[in-house]
């Protein structure tokens, strides 16, 4: 399985990742939003690179040619709601002929001192993947709980021809639960492989929770609003 890390090249990247980072940069939410975008954009620029191509003849006003160009609608970007919003806007800015699936699947504390996680999935959305490459974006790749739920979940969906997953940061930890879910050719997309998590289960170093600095911090989890309907109902 091949590990594409672009901390160890000198790549705009890296300036990008900088400022997501930077704790001044963070408090404007619509800067971390393009950046993330921009990472994005760039990976799927790169990713671009190991796709197959077939010459099309295309006609202009004065003649005509052969362009290699990949089949997009044999394409999937799937993401994993809410922080892979912008994440994944990046890679159908460069793919915007692909088609697009979307997992709501969010980790869980299940002790008292948020040192264990557990992983919950409300709701998917995708069209079948049979035969087609699937990238699976999502910025944060910590545990990598919630995503090996999004690949098991979308991988019911037919058996793609490749798989991509891209991630912002990674925690090695997270890497290694991921690489056993995924089939052995498939291939991994990070901006950067930081040094691991904390106890909270967070990446270090990190910049945090990514969905809250893109579109603000949660009040409560779904799961709460949905036990609280629920005893509601059952009154």
């Amino acid at each position: 399985m091949q590990i594409i890390n672009f901390a160890e090249q000198n790549t705009v990247i890296n300036h990008y990742m900088a400022e997501l980072r930077d704790k001044n940069h963070q408090k404007n939410r619509m800067v971390f939003r393009r950046n993330i975008e921009r990472i994005g954009e760039l990976m799927a620029y790169e990713l671009s690179k190991t796709l197959e191509y077939k010459p099309k003849t295309v006609k202009t006003p004065l003649g005509q040619l052969d362009i290699p160009l990949i089949k997009q609608e044999d394409m999937v970007i799937a993401t994993v709601l809410r922080a892979g919003l912008p994440f994944h806007q990046g890679f159908l800015n460069v793919f915007d002929g692909a088609d697009n699936a979307f997992v709501s699947a969010y980790r869980m504390y299940i002790n008292r001192e948020h040192t264990e996680v557990g992983v919950h999935s409300e709701y998917i959305a995708t069209p079948s993947v049979k035969g087609k490459t699937l990238l699976i974006v999502d910025p944060m790749l910590a545990t990598g709980g919630s995503l090996a739920a999004a690949i098991e979940a979308l991988m019911e969906a037919g058996k793609p021809k490749k798989i991509h997953v891209c991630c912002v940061i990674a925690a090695p930890e997270g890497i290694e639960v991921v690489k056993e879910a995924l089939p052995e050719d498939s291939c991994i997309w990070c901006a950067s492989i930081d040094e691991g998590m904390n106890e909270q289960k967070y990446i270090v170093p990190g910049f945090g929770d990514c969905g809250d600095l893109c579109f603000g911090e949660k009040l409560q989890s779904f799961r709460k609003v949905a036990d609280r309907e629920k005893g509601k109902r059952s009154v």
